[in-house]
């Protein structure tokens, strides 16, 4: 059966066809795992201007909000959760050329949970050795956000699934019918991570 719980709602205001705000609260009703505010073309001032409004709704709702990118905004918000792609987690947290940084580091401390973008089982493997809460794996379908560029499949999720011991959810392509998070959940994916179909609900 499909639950909302399984879902976790990915924002992008552009898709909307109502105003943004409206459509928060529409995706928070449905009760989802959390919603991830993807809104990276903002300046870090515009993005802590729409996280505080968000943020408000979320927590109305009891849904947990996660911003993207934005380390410093979701600090200065007391935002403890944050969502990064690999290349910014690594360097926030010292990886890449540099040597990890120490579990307790200040960027560490600033956050209770960590998610991290992958695109392959080495990326997983890597943000899973530098701290990573949980990972999103994709793009898994194919889907208008990633034209022209060939879906990695289920036998792909399922690979970086088997490989790491944190939670992996499945991005990229997902409809907010059931039948494909059946799919990646049989793959082993705790869940999917839905952008078109919930800023369209």
């Amino acid at each position: 059966m499909c639950r909302y719980r399984d879902f976790i709602a990915v924002t992008n205001r552009k898709l909307c066809s109502r105003p943004f705000e409206e459509q928060m609260e529409r995706v928070c009703a449905l009760g989802p795992a959390a919603v991830i505010l993807r809104e990276k073309d903002l300046t870090p001032e515009e993005y802590g201007r729409l996280g505080e409004k968000v943020l408000k709704i979320c927590r109305a709702f009891g849904v947990d909000c996660m911003y993207h990118t934005f380390a410093e905004e979701a600090v200065k918000a007391g935002v403890r959760r944050i969502h990064l792609p690999l290349g910014t987690f690594e360097a926030l947290a010292g990886g890449g050329d540099k040597p990890p940084a120490p579990k307790g580091s200040r960027f560490r401390d600033q956050f209770d949970c960590i998610g991290v973008s992958v695109h392959s089982v080495e990326e997983a493997l890597r943000a899973q050795a530098l701290g990573a809460a949980y990972v999103t794996a994709g793009h898994i379908y194919a889907t208008d956000c990633k034209k022209g560029a060939p879906p990695r499949g289920l036998a792909f999720l399922e690979e970086v699934c088997r490989a790491v011991d944190i939670p992996v959810w499945a991005i990229g392509g997902i409809g907010l019918d059931g039948g494909q998070l059946a799919e990646v959940k049989a793959r082993g994916a705790a869940g999917a991570c839905v952008m078109s179909g919930m800023m369209r609900v």
